[in-house]
């Protein structure tokens, strides 16, 4: 059943995080090296959301995905660079009144588990790994397609979501999909439209 937490977060435009996957990060801004900090002195957890807009102070997006930090890296002047793992998704139910740099929500967090049940059809990964090649290959990418076969469902699905060249709502759209299954159509969908848009000039999903 999912928990009612309270999380400090990162809002970060681009910045996408799945269960399970890997996010590198350099952290520079004052109030988010106090975020490492604080993190670092009880759970070593912080939640990644995207931000609605450019503004100062930025709506948010309802969901966002709680990372631990694996890897840290401690610079000499202050800066860090660390490694985020996906732990669960959560759904911010209010943003709270703090004193702390960083701001903090109260949210929703799902099962643990919730996307490590799910697999794809053998139809559905040979259409997903058919559409991420022929981005790929339109992008100019450069793919180990040897490697990318050995990945597991979750990690094809959703290491795709975090590194490809969408916009932020696209990118969105992917973080709250319901299913692997759903996610992975959704993809398909996104690099066909992401594709063609190129011939024609930039898309976006705002």
């Amino acid at each position: 059943m999912p928990s009612t937490q309270r999380i400090s977060i990162f809002p970060l435009a681009g910045a996408l995080l799945f269960p399970g996957m890997q996010l590198p990060l350099h952290i520079f801004e004052n109030r988010y090296r106090s975020l490492i900090h604080d993190s670092m002195a009880r759970d070593r957890r912080i939640g990644m959301i995207q931000p609605r807009d450019g503004a100062s102070v930025p709506a948010l997006y309802d969901v966002g995905c709680i990372g631990r930090v694996g890897e840290i890296e401690a610079l000499p002047d202050g800066r860090f660079n660390i490694v985020l793992t996906g732990i669960a998704r959560f759904r911010v139910m209010r943003e709270l009144d703090v004193s702390t740099p960083f701001r903090q929500v109260e949210a929703e967090v799902e099962d643990v588990d919730a996307d490590g049940i799910d697999i794809l059809a053998a139809v559905e990964r040979a259409a997903l790994e058919s559409a991420a090649r022929r981005f790929a290959e339109a992008q100019g990418f450069i793919v180990d397609w040897t490697a990318v076969s050995r990945l597991d469902d979750a990690s094809l699905v959703n290491g795709i979501a975090q590194i490809a060249p969408f916009d932020t709502a696209a990118k969105q759209v992917l973080l709250e999909s319901p299913t692997l299954s759903a996610r992975a159509d959704c993809m398909i969908q996104l690099m066909q439209f992401f594709g063609h848009a190129d011939d024609d000039g930039p898309a976006t999903m705002q």
